[in-house]
C-alpha cells in the first residue's frame, strides 16, 4: 500500500486579477522509502500541491477546492488544524526553502529542535537537547554537542540546512518534504546534501518528496519524477527512463534546455514563450501556446493522464511524433 497517496488534488487562489487556479486535479503516489521528485518551472504548481496537504495553504486567498491526500490511513485534507499539527513534525516534516528564514535567530538551535521533542515526544529539554545533538551528529555536523547551543548566524549556508535536516528528522517521520533543499548552496554541498537525504531513508525508512529545479540531482538521486506545468501533471514515470526518453513536448524542452558538457552549443535552447497566466488558462493543454508539436485540439480540449509501461503521460500527440 502507498504511504501517501493524492487524488483529484485541486487548490485555488482568489485574487483582484481573478481566480487562479495553482494545482488543477492532480493525483500522485508515494510508496515506502522512495525518493519521488517534483519537477517543473517556477508557478507550476510544485509547492502548492504538498502545501495543502500540510494545511499550510493561506485561507484566504487560498481555498481547497477538492480532491483527497490519504496518510497511512487518513485523509489529511479532512483533518482539523489540531489533528495536522499533530501530524506535522512527527510525521510528516517539511524543509523549506531557505534555512536562514526557516530558523530563528533569536533561539539557539538547541532550543528550537528541543521543542520539537517536547511538544511531540513528551520528553524533558535537557533529554530533548541531547537528542538534538545526537541527530547532529547523525547529519555530520562536527563537535555536535558544542554546535548545539549556537544560533543559527553561526552555522554556515550548508550547515543551517543539515540543521533543518536533523531538525525533521527528530520524530522519525515516515514522509519528508524537502522544498529546494540545495538552493543557493555551492555544487559540492548540494552533493553532500542530496547523498545524506538518500542515506536518510535507508537509516530511518523515510520517504522523501523532492521539490527541485536542478535536474542534475533528480537524475543523480530521485527513484521517479513528477513533472507539472500550469498547476497539472503533464508527465510521471521511473527517473532514469523519463530522462532517457521524455515522451511529452514539455519533459523533452525541460531536457533540453539544461546545459550540457557534451555538447559545443553556441547558443543555450530554451523553452519558447513565458509561463501561463494562472489566472486565464486555455481551455485546453496549458502547454499548448508554447509548444513546437501542438494542434487544433490541443488549444480546446484538455489532454487526459493515460498510462502505458508504467508512464503517465497527459497529451494529444503521438508518442513518436514528439520531436
Amino acid at each position: 500500500m502507498s504511504l501517501l497517496k493524492v487524488d483529484h488534488l485541486s487548490v485555488s487562489f482568489v485574487t483582484r486579477n481573478g481566480t487562479n487556479q495553482a494545482v488543477d486535479d492532480v493525483s500522485f503516489a508515494v510508496e515506502p522509502r522512495q525518493i519521488t521528485a517534483i519537477i517543473g518551472e517556477s508557478g507550476s504548481g510544485k509547492s502548492v500541491s504538498c502545501y495543502a496537504m500540510l494545511g499550510l495553504v493561506p485561507s484566504p486567498p487560498g481555498r481547497i477546492d477538492g480532491g483527497s491526500a490519504v496518510f497511512q490511513g487518513q485523509d489529511l485534507l479532512s483533518l482539523s488544524e489540531s489533528e495536522l499539527r499533530a501530524i506535522r513534525g512527527r510525521d510528516i516534516a517539511m524543509i523549506f526553502q531557505d534555512p536562514m528564514t526557516s530558523l530563528n535567530p533569536y533561539m539557539r538551535v538547541s532550543d528550537q529542535m528541543a521543542e520539537v521533542l517536547v511538544l511531540h515526544k513528551g520528553m524533558s529539554k535537557s533529554d530533548a537537547v541531547k537528542e538534538a545533538a545526537k541527530m547532529l551528529d547523525a547529519v555530520r555536523i562536527p563537535e555536535a554537542n558544542q554546535r548545539v547551543r549556537q544560533y543559527p548566524h553561526e552555522f554556515s549556508g550548508g550547515m543551517r540546512q543539515r540543521v533543518m535536516i536533523a531538525m525533521s528528522l527528530l520524530c522519525r517521520p515516515r514522509l519528508l518534504i524537502a522544498d529546494e533543499p540545495t538552493t543557493a548552496l555551492d555544487v559540492t554541498v548540494q552533493a553532500q546534501i542530496m547523498e545524506l537525504l538518500g542515506d536518510i531513508r535507508y537509516e530511518f525508512g523515510t520517504a522523501v518528496i523532492l521539490i527541485t529545479h536542478d535536474l542534475g540531482v533528480v537524475a543523480g538521486f530521485c527513484d521517479r519524477t513528477l513533472v507539472m506545468y500550469g498547476g497539472q501533471i503533464m508527465e510521471e514515470g521511473v527517473t532514469e527512463e523519463l530522462f532517457e526518453k521524455p515522451t511529452h513536448p514539455y519533459t523533452r524542452g525541460l531536457l533540453s534546455a539544461v546545459p550540457r558538457l557534451d555538447r559545443d552549443d553556441e547558443m543555450l535552447i530554451t523553452i519558447a514563450g513565458e509561463p501561463p497566466d494562472m489566472s486565464h488558462l486555455p481551455a485546453g493543454c496549458p502547454f499548448s501556446p508554447r509548444c513546437a508539436n501542438v494542434r487544433a485540439e490541443c488549444a480546446q480540449t484538455r489532454p487526459q493522464l493515460t498510462t502505458m509501461d508504467g508512464r503517465r503521460r497527459a497529451c494529444h500527440v503521438p508518442v513518436k511524433e514528439v520531436a
